[in-house]
């Protein structure tokens, strides 16, 4: 892989795993892409074929895809302002839900909240306590 990467002029970085701090979206996507079913196991016949299923892939992606970290709505949904209402919607379904057939829930429904700011890798409280702590040391 390494040496396909430099024939191609492609640099590769040394982060470590768990830190994604190179490009967080570019490597969400990377983990996506590797655990799809569809992800081919030999080379494309051709660059047509190439070009094709990286088109068909980027579709799905921004289409059809539900990102868990923005509350399972597609980024087209969400770059299109529609993921507002979707949420709103799909917490109506839940409460409606909870109300018809209260024993089925045994805790909090899921939240459907517009998320405001997504992190890749978002930052463990425990953690954080950890790193004040040690400043403060």
């Amino acid at each position: 892989m390494l040496a396909t990467m430099q024939r191609l002029g492609v640099a590769h970085t040394r982060s470590r795993p768990s830190v994604s701090n190179d490009n967080p979206y570019i490597e969400s996507a990377f983990r996506t892409l590797k655990y799809r079913p569809e992800l081919p196991v030999k080379p494309f016949e051709n660059l047509l074929a190439a070009r094709r299923w990286v088109t068909e892939l980027a579709h799905w992606y921004n289409h059809e895809h539900r990102h868990s970290a923005i509350g399972f709505v597609t980024p087209a949904q969400r770059h299109a302002g529609l993921d507002r209402g979707l949420l709103a919607q799909r917490a109506l379904v839940y409460e409606r839900a909870r109300q018809e057939n209260p024993q089925r829930w045994s805790g909090q429904a899921r939240q459907w909240a517009h998320v405001d700011v997504v992190h890749l890798n978002p930052e463990n409280p425990q953690i954080k306590e950890l790193r004040n702590t040690q400043k403060v040391a």
